[in-house]
């Protein structure tokens, strides 16, 4: 498996959708601006909660939440292994007999008369 990555956690930026900073979420436009204070101390709140209820959500919640995908995604490993995979191996083989009969058919029936029409167009061909 290897070590974590404790820097870059989202490495194939599957999230990149939820990325949300002050910025993202508040704004105020020329000509109605609040106290300077009042926004600097929004941006200190925004920030300190946003990141005070994520990482208390997570450690109530992440371990067992982790734990339940790990369950699903080895259920679903493990459904491909033993049964979705050899299901679909019986089809490839058993389309494959349906696959000469039909092309047996096609060669017998329909190839002759492809033909034949063949040499009837060929004869108004440009000289």
């Amino acid at each position: 498996m290897g070590d974590v990555d404790l820097i870059n956690r989202d490495p194939n930026n599957i999230n990149d959708h939820i990325k949300v900073c002050f910025e993202d979420v508040l704004a105020e436009p020329e000509g109605v601006h609040s106290m300077d204070c009042v926004w600097k101390l929004s941006h200190k709140c925004f920030t300190l909660w946003l990141s005070l209820c994520y990482k208390l959500s997570t450690l109530c919640c992440g371990i067992c939440i982790a734990a339940s995908w790990g369950c699903e995604f080895a259920g679903v490993a493990f459904n491909h292994v033993w049964a979705v995979t050899p299901c679909l191996r019986m089809l490839e083989l058993n389309c494959s007999i349906l696959k000469r009969i039909h092309e047996t058919i096609c060669g017998c029936c329909i190839e002759p008369c492809c033909e034949a029409c063949g040499q009837v167009f060929n004869a108004f061909k440009k000289q």
